[in-house]
């Protein structure tokens, strides 16, 4: 059942489509406009698996730097990268302690850093400078970048198989839909 709304000079009129949610502005269209500028579903599917393994790498500062060479080395699509590197940037941070204390543990510094905490870098900042903070924390970060790297792998492997089909399907609908359209014009 539709309804219709009278305006102010009596005139019925349908309501227009209903309000894009934020989900939909922010992630979905600009997804939907990178299907439509001729990317395959195979490489899509790469970009956004990449796009996670490297939205989730315990580093700051060079995620953009290092996802865009690979993007580029691999004549994948760098916005769509980006984007999917972005919008887990909440969950990055969740992880970055954890995967630090892990990274420390593994390579043999795990009682420094067990348990560190964002406070207790800042301060450590502040009064002893970057050296010091550095000095506890690259192995804690190399240990991090080596259960990323190994847990990147299959994350990576997983997301293209489970998501080029996905996007095929959904190419070929857009596809048939556009060509319905067509018709229609």
């Amino acid at each position: 059942m539709t309804t219709t709304s009278t305006s102010a000079t009596g005139v019925r009129a349908a309501p227009g489509a209903p309000p894009r949610t934020w989900i939909q502005r922010r992630l979905t269209d600009p997804f939907l406009s990178l299907l439509k500028a001729g990317l395959s579903p195979g490489s899509l599917a790469l970009t956004a698996g990449l796009g996670v393994a490297f939205g989730l790498a315990p580093t700051f500062g060079v995620t953009t730097l290092i996802s865009t060479a690979v993007a580029l080395r691999l004549k994948l699509n760098v916005a769509a990268m980006q984007l999917v590197c972005h919008v887990l940037s909440p969950l990055q941070i969740l992880l970055f302690l954890p995967l630090l204390r892990w990274g420390a543990t593994l390579l043999g510094h795990g009682r420094e850093v067990a348990h560190l905490n964002l406070g207790q870098i800042k301060t450590m900042v502040k009064a002893d400078g970057w050296g010091q903070v550095l000095h506890l924390l690259w192995r804690a970060e190399l240990g991090a970048l080596l259960i990323w790297g190994v847990a990147a792998v299959p994350v990576v492997f997983v997301l293209y198989v489970s998501l080029r089909p996905i996007f095929r399907r959904f190419i070929t609908r857009h596809e048939e839909a556009e060509a319905a359209e067509a018709k229609t014009s």
